[in-house]
């Protein structure tokens, strides 16, 4: 399915979130310009100035979003992209500042500076401008440490990553509002999964088949997965259930229950 549903005029940017989800690299393109254009509020300011720093560590990708509008190198791109990345961030500040319920396309478009049509040419709703910008920070956020993990080491190391964007990064949040709607709402949970969490998961799967040097076998649970499940499942319930922190010592002792030393 289209990951984002937008009008069509305009397709939407960003669209191959599952090949991103498959495969989380570095972030492309820059959406450090307009992170000036809506500021690093006193609510979860610092936090959300870091994922913007992580977001801008690349060159083309995320600017090529923005091809139907014109070629970045005019002025009218540069004007397009510029407009579209500070809804981006601006949507992380006011999801931190405000919640899910008290996010609004309204309070977007006041907080972008920019008018309501501009952001309805781009998303169909604020949960399509959540979903693209999980999406974006999960490309560096949850990336693996290494490119072919083989070893339970990387194993360790990303479940502390997957921790840290989880509970303390501002697109933990977004993730944390986009699973909560999606148990009310049939579209945001197609969205979610389809888009993203299958595909993140099949990659994460994989990596952790490779540390424990193990080969498929074409079960759906293989140990693999098995202890994928294991490990990520107690940071979701401790996150979006007991809303309690998930410090690198609940994650150590996690892990040495279920890793080998």
């Amino acid at each position: 399915m289209a990951a984002t549903v937008v009008n069509s005029q305009q397709p939407p940017p960003d669209k191959d979130h599952t090949a991103i989800a498959a495969q989380p690299r570095p972030a492309t393109g820059s959406r450090s310009g307009a992170s000036r254009a809506t500021g690093d509020r006193a609510v979860g300011g610092r936090a959300a100035g870091a994922a913007r720093a992580a977001r801008a560590s690349g060159s083309a990708t995320k600017s090529d979003a923005v091809k139907g509008e014109g070629a970045t190198t005019g002025g009218s791109g540069r004007r397009s992209e510029a407009a579209r990345l500070a809804v981006l961030n601006a949507t992380d500040d006011l999801l931190v500042e405000v919640g899910f319920e008290g996010l609004t396309i309204e309070g977007i478009a006041a907080a972008a500076g920019v008018a309501k049509q501009t952001i309805y040419r781009w998303w169909k709703s604020k949960v399509d401008i959540l979903f693209d910008n999980l999406v974006l920070d999960a490309a560096t956020g949850l990336a693996w440490p290494a490119e072919s993990p083989a070893d339970p080491a990387d194993l360790r190391a990303y479940i502390h990553r997957f921790a840290d964007f989880l509970g303390a990064a501002p697109a933990g949040k977004v993730l944390q509002a986009l699973l909560g709607h999606a148990q009310l709402d049939a579209r945001t949970a197609e969205l979610l999964h389809d888009g993203f969490l299958d595909a993140l998961r099949a990659r994460d799967v994989e990596h952790t088949r490779a540390c424990l040097g193990r080969t498929a076998d074409g079960n759906a649970s293989d140990e693999a997965a098995v202890l994928l499940d294991a490990l990520l499942a107690p940071l979701y319930h401790r996150a979006l259930v007991l809303r309690r922190p998930l410090d690198p010592a609940f994650v150590d002792a996690l892990l040495d229950q279920h890793l080998p030393g």
